[in-house]
């Protein structure tokens, strides 16, 4: 370790202002008696969300000395050794006359050995200690591993539409309205957001610069990102050919049923020679990149929603319309269904721990897309339809309302309607049913 290096390092930090960002809703218990692992996808904003709790903590940016901020994808910090990490805190009361009080530790998984220094640190009891890593090196069940109960894990995702509206320097009742009313021009253009959230989705790079050919360009490494670090390298995968095939299929069978069967039954069917085995642990790689989500069929028995077939939500809708796998007007019920997915799993982890999210299905193939679960109690059914004035629609997506609500035993206020557009409290078969455009139900 160059001393000198270090010390300009740390020393140029303290003099560099943080910069400005947009604020999260994400809020983490800040205490030495655990470590804080930030997790997320690649992109989400784990870094600037360290720039937000550091503001946090030193709101007046008069004196950053109670915080030492290592970033170990900078060049001057390439090959630190996990010795070399107790040093650097050392070397930073040397400089300061102050021990740092607050240690942010961002992509850690660059340095061999992590584990040992963050551990002897924490021991010790006198610090506030940060962590986040790359999801293709660094995934939550590896922290808890490496860590032993000594961490708590937050997950980050992309912006919420509330996020992404103060990232558009949008803020309700602009004007001379206040409370919760809205002038005609604001809902417009809440309405002109929404639709464009749809479409390109909540990661930060991707709302900041409008750009479309950057828009599409980040995307397309995006999936590369994905494909070769995230699951070639990371598991030595050697079978590039059926990998890029299942990040297909998986991102066109979004908001819908992704079975492992049939997709072996595809390959199968071209020639292509894979283990069911092997695709299942592909699956899991996609997953545990948190480059989709699966959410499983709701049963009161544990093995049976482990055996069922998940229903699909990939992480960002951007990457399935700027990457033209997905048109945004032939499929926005679907691109709908996955912002709704991502938003319930966001508010379970940032608001609702003990919140558990499924899909319903009848023995007749009646289906609901989210049943909200907590605890032993079912909350809320939610169905997502973008075209109800089809009478059809309408009444195909009410009966399965309905048939669930009686096998659950829910009542007619937990049912919801998720719409584009459309806003009532209606009556069918004898129940009460809430229909909310989605732009509001987001806004919740």
């Amino acid at each position: 370790m160059e001393r000198e290096v270090i010390a300009r390092y740390i020393l140029d930090f303290q003099e560099r202002k943080l910069p400005e960002l947009i604020p999260r809703e994400l809020k983490t218990r800040i205490t030495k008696d655990v470590i804080v692992s930030i997790i997320g996808s690649r992109r989400a904003g784990k870094t600037y969300f360290f720039y937000q709790l550091m503001r946090d903590i030193n709101e007046n940016e008069k004196d950053k000395t109670r915080i030492l901020y290592l970033d170990f994808e900078y060049p001057e910090l390439t090959g630190i050794t996990f010795d070399e990490i107790k040093e650097i805190v050392n070397m930073h009361r040397e400089l300061f006359g102050n021990e740092p009080e607050y240690l942010f530790f961002d992509e850690i998984q660059n340095v061999e050995n992590w584990e040992k220094p963050i551990r002897s640190l924490y021991e010790l009891k006198r610090f506030y200690i940060f962590i986040t890593g790359s999801s293709s090196r660094l995934l939550s069940k590896e922290i808890a591993t490496a860590l032993r109960g000594r961490t708590i894990s937050y997950t980050l995702f992309p912006f919420s539409f509330r996020e992404y509206l103060k990232a558009e320097g949008f803020e309700k009742n602009q004007g001379k309205g206040k409370g919760k009313y809205l002038s005609s021009s604001e809902e417009s253009m809440i309405k002109h957001f929404m639709r464009e959230f749809t479409r390109s989705g909540g990661l930060p790079q991707v709302v900041l610069n409008k750009d479309e050919e950057y828009r599409r360009r980040f995307f397309i490494e995006y999936l590369d990102l994905v494909v070769y670090r995230d699951i070639i390298e990371r598991y030595g995968v050697k079978n590039l050919h059926v990998v890029k095939l299942m990040m297909k299929f998986l991102m066109s069978s979004f908001a819908k049923e992704f079975s492992i069967h049939r997709f072996y039954n595809t390959l199968k069917s071209q020639n292509i020679k894979v283990s069911k085995k092997t695709l299942y642990n592909y699956f899991a790689y996609f997953v545990d990149a948190l480059f989709v989500y699966p959410i499983y069929r709701f049963s009161y028995s544990i093995k049976e929603v482990q055996l069922s077939v998940p229903k699909i939500y990939v992480m960002d809708t951007g990457l399935l319309t700027l990457t033209n796998t997905m048109g945004f007007s032939e499929n926005r019920g679907r691109l709908m269904e996955n912002v709704v997915a991502i938003e319930l799993l966001r508010r379970k982890s940032y608001f609702a721990p003990s919140t558990e999210i499924y899909y319903y299905k009848s023995s007749e193939g009646k289906e609901v897309d989210f049943v909200v679960k907590d605890g032993l109690e079912v909350k809320q059914l939610i169905q997502v339809c973008y075209d109800i004035d089809d009478l059809s629609t309408r009444e195909r997506e009410l009966k399965s309302l309905i048939k669930a609500s009686k096998e659950l035993k829910l009542k007619s206020e937990d049912l919801l309607v998720i719409t584009w557009d459309y806003e009532a409290r209606d009556e069918f078969k004898g129940a009460i049913i809430k229909f909310v455009p989605l732009w509001k139900w987001l806004l919740e």
